[in-house]
């Protein structure tokens, strides 16, 4: 990460908003005194962990391109813990499963780190997706075999295919930008996280209006609109940081809010069905990493996309050396 007075900015922002949440909760604890009130417990859980969770964030930013990387691969590797765990297999899916979590993820990883961005694009959705079933009907147990291989496909895509494009934000090729991605990527993870934090407020202090009671009874129209907006009009207010202007920025930030919404809410049918409210207990008043990260796993695909198709260079020169070396003769 590039170390100028816009990454300055940027660090210093988000530690004041850190200051600030501390400094509310600690005036509500005041104002409580010693009566019980798991609401505020949830809320100094939560700032903690966001303390916790921006450090780890701007370190690995720090390191570069392989710690971000090395930081989501881990990320998505529990995600995807936490997401079969909740979804039952069966003994045979286990040696498939060992593919997924050992070979598939890493691979998946790697991609991003050498900046193969062509195996990158397809290795999940087409290769792994083929060898998965192939591996599981090898056990020869036919029971729900659709089903049980649905699971680990779609636990694949969303925790580790959606996820892995946050780290490829770094190696965009974008004219006039280059060496300043860190930023971008920034960006995108403050956007979509502000939005989640600044819906779940104006929902509890205006939410009149649910949106889906029964799939996600906190999610109100009043909380979805303001907090959009105003997440929006962040992104709007961070353009400098990014290679959008204002009105690009805006338009930018208000696609992926609403992309983190809907995968909010699609995550949360998920649990429904399970019968659970969080995805685990790895993060103290967060729950789950799944619980976490469900707004980027929707939202990280269409922001890289966008950015490719409207902003960046191609995607030529996305491909490391040795492999235009070994394919050239053919």
């Amino acid at each position: 990460m590039r170390w100028d007075a816009e990454t300055s900015w940027l660090v210093a922002g988000t530690f004041v908003l850190l200051v600030a949440a501390s400094a509310c909760c600690a005036a509500l604890r005041r104002r409580c005194g010693d009566r019980p009130n798991p609401a505020l417990d949830n809320l100094v859980a939560r700032t903690r962990a966001w303390w916790v969770m921006a450090f780890v964030f701007l370190f690995n930013l720090a390191v570069g391109h392989w710690g971000v990387t090395l930081m989501f691969c881990l990320v998505s590797f529990m995600a995807l813990r936490e997401f079969v765990t909740l979804n039952p297999t069966k003994r045979g899916d286990h040696r498939t499963l060992f593919w997924v979590f050992f070979i598939i993820t890493p691979l998946q990883y790697a991609l991003v780190g050498i900046r193969w961005y062509g195996l990158f694009q397809i290795l999940i959705p087409v290769y792994a997706f083929v060898l998965i079933p192939i591996r599981s009907v090898l056990t020869g147990d036919t029971d729900q075999f659709l089903e049980r291989n649905a699971k680990i496909q779609w636990g694949l895509l969303v925790c580790v295919y959606f996820v892995s494009h946050i780290p490829m934000l770094l190696v965009l090729q974008i004219p006039g930008y280059e060496g300043e991605n860190a930023k971008l990527l920034f960006f995108f993870v403050a956007v979509v996280q502000i939005s989640d934090v600044l819906q779940y407020v104006f929902g509890k202090l205006m939410g009149r209006r649910k949106i889906a009671p029964g799939v996600s009874p906190n999610k109100t129209l009043e909380g979805f609109v303001l907090g959009v907006l105003a997440a929006s009009a962040t992104g709007a207010a961070l353009w400098w940081a990014t290679p959008f202007s204002p009105g690009q920025a805006f338009v930018m930030a208000l696609v992926i809010t609403v992309m983190g919404f809907a995968g909010g809410l699609v995550m949360s049918a998920i649990k429904r069905d399970l019968g659970v409210k969080d995805w685990g207990h790895a993060i103290s008043g967060h729950g789950g990493f799944m619980d976490r990260i469900d707004s980027l796993c929707f939202a990280a695909p269409v922001f890289f996309h966008l950015t490719v198709f409207y902003f960046g260079a191609g995607t030529d020169g996305l491909e490391p050396g040795w492999v235009r070396g070994i394919l050239a003769p053919f």
